[in-house]
């Protein structure tokens, strides 16, 4: 195996790593995944008794947002690839700034399902998957350490907007409320990507027009096809679709193995705070571990997780255990999707390959806990449903593990 992935000619000399610019793409991850991302299930009840909907029409909404953000993540790729990456930031900045202001002036369900389709579009430009694509581009020598950075202060983005959100809904009314996180967006975000983005890595020059394809068109379409980037799509969708479908039906699955109300509800709670833990111990102490076999690791957490809520999700031990394995593993489990294709496909076009897996990943997101509540029995509660998720684990682990050895 290979220690790291096909090297071609670089589209531009590799720059320092900028430990300011990383620090305030961190800010617009914390901001963005904050007020939009957790948002939303804090306005489902004030929303849903304006509107008259009900649970299923409301949760809509949000699926609607996963698809569009999934559906505009191949050609926010290809411009990110073409070094159009302060326009692509900035303005899906200032598409979630009109985006939240619409919803404040939503009095329908059509309106309320159009604005989240817009800011699903935003998000597709301005979350997780456009910034690692930037720092891989701009740092190809250190862009594991950035996207670390980047997701430990993303990770914190409930703890700060939750509590923020819950208050300013209390205060102004959820209306009013939109209106200070559109503010947000429009005089924090958006001058802060115009400003930090300057100078973008350029694409490689076309060869002369002709018959034939481009070189970079060339190279997309091969790596499309390749075996390694098959089998990350694989291990991508499959864990996408796991640790999806789990969260929204956690303490209904706890409180139905048994479990005590106050750990049923102090378990998802301490999932999040063990993602950061993860997250933490990466970034202090990877580089004392094996990449490739911190990479082979780090996602057999998730099916170990599994294991225990099969185990025993109804002992408290085997719920500790949950916590710790489930939680850690998810953390870092983020940065192993993040850096899979640099590492083991291609970083010249990495922004392009992430965003053609961004459609099937965002169905896998959005399918899998409706999927996972289809399966519950009230005989056999999530047990076929939790089978499902951790034979769905190993096949993905494995899928890397073979897109490794590929390379």
């Amino acid at each position: 195996m290979g220690s790291t992935a096909p090297q071609h000619s670089p589209l531009s000399p590799p720059t320092p790593y900028n430990r300011r610019l990383v620090a305030w793409l961190s800010v617009g991850q914390l901001i963005t995944w904050g007020s939009v991302f957790y948002t939303f299930a804090l306005l489902m009840e004030p929303v849903e008794r304006e509107l008259g909907l009900n649970r299923a029409q409301s949760s809509l909404a949000f699926s609607l947002a996963l698809l569009a953000e999934g559906a505009m993540a191949w050609p926010v790729g290809r411009w990110i690839d073409r070094g159009h990456e302060r326009a692509v930031m900035t303005g899906g900045s200032l598409l979630i700034a009109v985006g939240l202001m619409f919803h404040s002036f939503v009095h329908s369900a059509a309106g309320f399902y159009g604005v989240w389709l817009l800011l699903g579009a935003g998000l597709s430009a301005t979350l997780y998957s456009p910034a690692f694509s930037i720092v891989t581009r701009r740092f190809p020598n250190d862009f594991r350490r950035a996207i670390i950075t980047l997701t430990f202060l993303g990770g914190l983005a409930s703890t700060v907007f939750i509590p923020l959100d819950a208050w300013l809904i209390a205060q102004l009314g959820w209306r009013h409320a939109l209106w200070v996180l559109a503010a947000i967006h429009l005089f924090v975000c958006v001058p802060l990507h115009f400003r930090i983005l300057r100078n973008a890595p350029g694409r490689r020059a076309e060869p002369p027009a002709g018959g034939r394809p481009s070189s970079d068109r060339r190279s997309v379409a091969h790596h499309l096809r390749s075996a390694p980037f098959l089998l990350i799509g694989v291990f991508t969708v499959l864990l996408m679709a796991v640790t999806a479908a789990l969260p929204p039906h956690m303490v209904s699955l706890l409180r139905g193995a048994g479990l005590p109300e106050a750990w049923a509800i102090a378990v998802p709670a301490s999932v999040g705070i063990m993602q950061v833990f993860g997250r933490a111990l990466l970034y202090f102490f990877e580089h004392h571990f094996d990449l490739h076999l911190a990479n082979r690791l780090i996602p057999c957490l998730i099916p170990l997780g599994l294991v225990m809520l099969l185990a025993g999700a109804g002992h408290p031990v085997a719920a500790l255990c949950f916590v710790l394995f489930y939680g850690m593993g998810n953390g870092m489990l983020t940065i192993v999707k993040g850096t899979a294709i640099a590492q083991y496909v291609d970083r010249e076009h990495v922004a392009t390959l992430n965003g053609a897996l961004g459609l099937p990943s965002a169905i896998a997101r959005a399918v899998a806990p409706l999927l996972l509540g289809l399966l519950w029995t009230p005989a056999g509660g999530y047990t076929a449903g939790l089978w499902i998720l951790l034979a769905a684990s190993v096949v993905a682990v494995l899928a890397l593990r073979a897109a490794q050895h590929r390379n």
